[in-house]
């Protein structure tokens, strides 16, 4: 084996989640969507992209429905990474369902699945090599990227993750005992998954509980810290934390 080929990521394509309103990020999403906010300067999307581009992506498919438009023609400028667009302008359709669409543009292979609200600021291994360091397609269906809570801005409620020795996963969105572990939006998974689904709005959570149980479903735990950028407050704080 070659050099260059030992050193590929197991996955070159992602699906980046760029469909949704916005309304939390209201009035930054008024005459905007919320992928094209800046934090630092810079678009949530491209921070996303840029991210993935360093990880080895080759091709991202970005559903668009929220201003649509502005979304591909500021697509449109990238030429260091392939960009297909999986259109939702007709209606949002969740997290799943989002997914479902987009299934003929991305093939039968694992893919990295990325949502445009988080960021992180480096610390120990990038994240995105974590993901693919663990990903093992032989043991898991799904692989999340995790953070320890504390390591976080923006965190929202008691959802998160219990995490075995072994790194499967339990979902609980209990207050009590605590998670230790909150989902950073960013998931490796096999789009096979998603087949037979005859829905076409559905969240992926249901998904993962029952990966879960089948002992299918797995976690990454990133070094780096991690700002849920949900809502102008989380923007203004995930841009004072970027600050140099």
């Amino acid at each position: 084996m070659s050099d260059s080929a030992a050193k590929a990521p197991p996955v070159r394509t992602a699906m980046v989640m760029a469909a949704g309103m916005g309304t939390r990020m209201r009035p930054l999403t008024d005459h905007r969507p919320k992928p094209l906010v800046e934090v630092g300067g810079r678009a949530l999307i491209d921070h996303v992209l840029d991210r993935l581009v360093e990880a080895g992506m080759e091709t991202a498919v970005v559903n668009v429905h929220h201003f649509a438009d502005q979304m591909v023609a500021h697509l449109a400028r990238r030429d260091d990474i392939r960009i297909k667009i999986s259109d939702e302008r007709a209606a949002l359709l969740d997290s799943g369902g989002g997914i479902a669409r987009a299934r003929a543009l991305l093939g039968e292979d694992p893919v990295l699945v990325a949502n445009i609200d988080s960021l992180w600021t480096e610390a120990g291994e990038p994240p995105l090599k974590t993901l693919m360091r663990m990903w093992d397609p032989d043991a898991m269906d799904v692989l999340l990227l995790l953070v320890e809570r504390g390591r976080g801005l923006g965190f929202e409620g008691p959802q998160g993750f219990f995490r075995d020795e072994a790194g499967r996963l339990t979902h609980s969105a209990e207050p009590e005992p605590p998670t230790p572990f909150a989902n950073v939006g960013f998931q490796i998974l096999k789009p096979q998954i998603l087949d037979g689904q005859t829905a076409e709005a559905f969240s992926i959570v249901p998904i993962w509980k029952q990966l879960a149980a089948q002992g299918r479903l797995f976690g990454a735990v990133m070094d780096a810290f991690w700002m849920h950028v949900g809502d102008p407050a989380a923007r203004d704080a995930a841009e004072a934390k970027l600050a140099p």
